[in-house]
């Protein structure tokens, strides 16, 4: 059985992925004694993801923080540049009333320099009762270990188990107040086997909770086996879609969708071509008629796709190695969906035609891969389980591509329900292969 085959709710999801701070429009800092009560705008696009298709709310970081949210200074309260208790509650009863999951983001890998436990540490030094939770720098004992070069974020030392039983109690306050799961930043940079005994913990009081780490490099199936994830990011295929498409190299995704399948046997990878760290795919690719091919990968192979807010309506933004370079990224959202750009309104429906089909053929979530013709401009492969398969042509050349012979369209660049004995340049094709 594979990971989180427990898990029906998350085998069948489609998440919407938000950075709230951004999204809502929070200013950088907290103002002393002001609540914001900004979750509150999301309530007005509930309906919005729900018409999308999508079954889950994936949130960004919420907890009290010092400035972008990964620097929390507690875990237990709600930024108040989003809101307070009241507001999280609201929103959570507006999400159960839809019948939608709510994923939060864990922060778990370092915190703020304004975390009590750690400013207690900079005051007493050893003599503090927290002065084992934060790992020292291997190469200056004297200093403290930072995330990645970053002297804000401050690392857990998670060899102590009292951080473990912090960051359980942490997740088990939110589970029990709604939550459904949680995506746990930068796992990558956690030793795995620290994961063990939390999830553990709570499992046994939250079964259908969900787990998905972040992680960008490394041995995906080992991470999760030995720490006991349910799920982690997909970075491999999101490479894989865009530079494939970009370089017209389709050798690329069949070979990445290789590696896909070694990882659908194992557990549910979360997949995505775009989220609050990378340049939003509309700005990625070179060819935005290509657009719709990533979409088509992404809703068609085996995971638990994450949609980035904003790509729906192909939002542009370019990442950037600069203080201040996610802010193109992660911008603020209109009050509510009308305030959104006509232009954006043909790839949503993009979106919601894929995801329909994707919901019709359930079974997708685990499928695997079977690839049929394969060239740098053209590539077809077939999802197959068991009995059911459905077959897909990419063709990202300037000629149209001859198939075998003529099938009966489910959806195509060309519209659905068509009969076709081609696809057209720079178009695509899913059909039934039966």
């Amino acid at each position: 059985m594979t990971k989180g085959a427990a898990n029906s709710w998350a085998d069948h999801a489609v998440f919407w992925h938000v950075y709230p701070l951004g999204f809502t429009g929070a200013e950088p800092r907290a103002i002393a004694g002001h609540v914001g009560h900004r979750l509150n705008r999301l309530e007005a696009w509930i309906d919005y993801l729900a018409e999308l298709g999508c079954t889950a709310l994936q949130l960004g970081p919420i907890f009290a923080s010092e400035t972008h949210g990964y620097d929390t200074i507690d875990h237990l309260r709600v930024d108040p540049r989003l809101g307070d208790d009241a507001d999280f509650d609201r929103l959570v009863g507006s999400l159960r009333r839809r019948g939608l999951q709510l994923v939060l983001d864990g922060v778990f890998n370092h915190v703020g320099r304004s975390f009590p436990r750690f400013a207690d540490v900079a005051v007493h030094g050893e003599a503090s009762p927290y002065a084992r939770w934060f790992r020292r720098d291997h190469k200056n004992p004297h200093e403290f270990a930072v995330f990645e070069g970053h002297s804000s974020l401050v690392a857990f030392n998670h060899d102590e188990p009292q951080v473990g039983e912090y960051v359980a109690d942490v997740m088990d306050h939110w589970l029990a107040r709604g939550v459904d799961g949680f995506r746990l930043d930068a796992a990558y940079a956690v030793p795995p086997r620290f994961w063990q005994p939390v999830l553990a913990r709570l499992r046994a009081k939250h079964p259908r909770a969900w787990f998905v780490g972040e992680v960008i490099h490394g041995d995906y199936s080992a991470i999760v086996a030995e720490s006991g994830l349910d799920s982690v990011t997909q970075y491999e295929l999101w490479k894989a879609i865009w530079s494939a498409l970009n370089d017209t190299n389709l050798f690329e995704l069949a070979w990445a969708f290789t590696r896909h399948d070694q990882f659908v046997e194992r557990f549910l990878p979360m997949t995505f071509v775009g989220n609050h760290d990378v340049t939003r795919i509309a700005s990625k690719l070179r060819d935005v008629r290509h657009l719709p091919h990533a979409l088509v990968v992404l809703f068609t192979v085996a995971g638990a796709p994450s949609i980035y807010a904003g790509d729906e309506q192909a939002f542009r933004g370019v990442k950037e190695a600069r203080a201040g370079g996610d802010d193109a990224i992660r911008p603020a959202f209109p009050e509510t969906p009308a305030g959104l750009m006509q232009e954006g309104w043909p790839v949503y429906r993009l979106h919601q035609d894929l995801i329909r089909l994707r919901r019709e053929h359930a079974w997708l979530s685990r499928a695997r891969i079977e690839v049929g013709h394969k060239a740098n401009e053209a590539l077809s492969y077939t999802c197959r389980l068991g009995d059911e398969r459905l077959s897909v042509v990419l063709n990202i050349g300037a000629a149209p591509f001859k198939l075998g012979k003529p099938v009966r369209a489910i959806l195509s660049s060309a519209g659905a329900q068509l009969e076709a004995a081609a696809v057209e340049p720079n178009g695509w094709l899913i059909y039934d292969p039966r």
